[in-house]
């Protein structure tokens, strides 16, 4: 094929998006149920839907009962800061960062609530030392860096014995790792991302040491009510049960279920994690065929199989920019160049709910707008 020409053959409608990713296939608004819809989240039809939804994610996940599941405001950011805001303080705090959310919570720490915290950093496409970590600290990390294509290899670089408490953000790794919940303390995501549900919501997932912390630990500051998760020492036990801080949208929450639905028609996390993987070793193939494509990670053992980053040889972001625009122009793939913060270059989303053969017949149409952008 002559790729100075469009490819011969059009392919589906990918589902690339470096935000949130593709809904499930199957996917329909007629097919949401409506009991929920309209009516007050507090009402005992409302509660039951948000306990369905929570028992749902603890089913897919395979979440042990040690762990509580939360559904609160404010995406995966709102989660995550909600556990920063009511559990740091206590001890000093080592932040890892090595893509662009890692350094928001560095920020967040050092900036905002001017903690007594150590800085590890690594550069895009790496990671610091694990190896280097002092659990005496509590640790921020992001399991899977969607700006990077970065993931830290596994759990085994955190201790059982470890003194603080570890702080993983998980948003793009949650659906599409089988996570050792016994070395996460809190985990935080959003539905938009491997389920493919609806953003606006957190999920704010709490092991028993952190249930531990915000029972013995009171912080130094305001705590707006969002972030509120105690009285009188205790946890608030009713918002690991539906019974959310604040009004959650009941379509967001049924869009979640059905996804959930989904996922268990699939073979619950096990072929979840199976999607991404094909997804991720497809976008892997087309890195080996093309002498211009490379990933932003060089190293396996800890790239990405969700947001996958790619590099172009010698592109700048200004071709970058036409390239993506001549592919979204074409209704082929939207929103795939790399974040802002990163090197220049493409990310693409390899989450549960792409299918496989759309990253396929990807290839042939970047062979074409690298072509057209020379």
């Amino acid at each position: 094929m002559n790729v100075t020409n469009k490819p011969a053959v059009r392919p589906a409608r990918p589902h690339f998006s470096s935000g949130p990713c593709a809904k499930p296939p199957g996917w329909s608004a007629d097919k949401l149920p409506v009991e929920s819809l309209g009516r007050s989240h507090r009402s005992a039809l409302g509660k039951a839907r948000l306990q369905h939804c929570i028992d749902k994610m603890r089913a897919v996940l395979e979440l042990p009962d040690t762990h509580r599941i939360g559904i609160v405001p404010g995406s995966d950011t709102g989660a995550y800061e909600m556990a920063m805001w009511t559990m740091l303080g206590q001890r000093p705090v080592t932040a890892l960062a090595w893509e662009s959310f890692g350094k928001g919570w560095v920020t967040d720490a050092t900036k905002e609530l001017k903690l007594d915290t150590h800085v590890m950093e690594a550069d895009y496409g790496q990671l610091p030392d694990l190896k280097k970590v002092g659990w005496h600290h509590d640790v921020l990390f992001t399991w899977n860096g969607t700006t990077s294509g970065v993931r830290v290899p596994d759990g085994k670089w955190i201790p059982d014995n470890r003194q603080g408490l570890s702080f993983a953000d998980a948003t793009s790794a949650v659906f599409a790792h089988n996570l050792p919940w016994n070395q996460i303390d809190v985990a935080t995501f959003s539905w938009q991302k491997v389920l493919g549900g609806e953003a606006a919501h957190g999920v704010l997932i709490l092991g028993p040491r952190a249930v531990e912390r915000l029972e013995s630990y009171t912080p130094d500051r305001p705590l707006p009510k969002l972030f509120r998760m105690t009285k009188d020492g205790k946890l608030i036990e009713g918002i690991f049960r539906g019974e959310t801080i604040n009004t959650p949208s009941m379509l967001a929450v049924e869009d979640a279920i059905f996804a959930l639905e989904w996922a268990e028609s699939i073979g619950g996390l096990e072929g979840m994690i199976a999607r991404c993987t094909a997804n991720a070793e497809a976008v892997n193939q087309l890195v080996e065929e093309r002498d211009w494509l490379h990933h932003l990670c060089a190293d396996p053992a800890i790239r990405s199989r969700t947001g996958v980053c790619l590099t172009l040889e010698g592109a700048d972001a200004d071709r970058i920019k036409r390239m993506t625009k001549l592919l979204e122009a074409e209704d082929v793939a939207y929103d795939i160049a790399g974040y802002r913060d990163a090197p220049p270059g493409l990310r693409i989303w390899c989450g549960a709910t792409v299918d496989t053969a759309d990253i396929q017949a990807l290839g042939p149409w970047l062979d074409w707008a690298w072509e057209e952008t020379k």
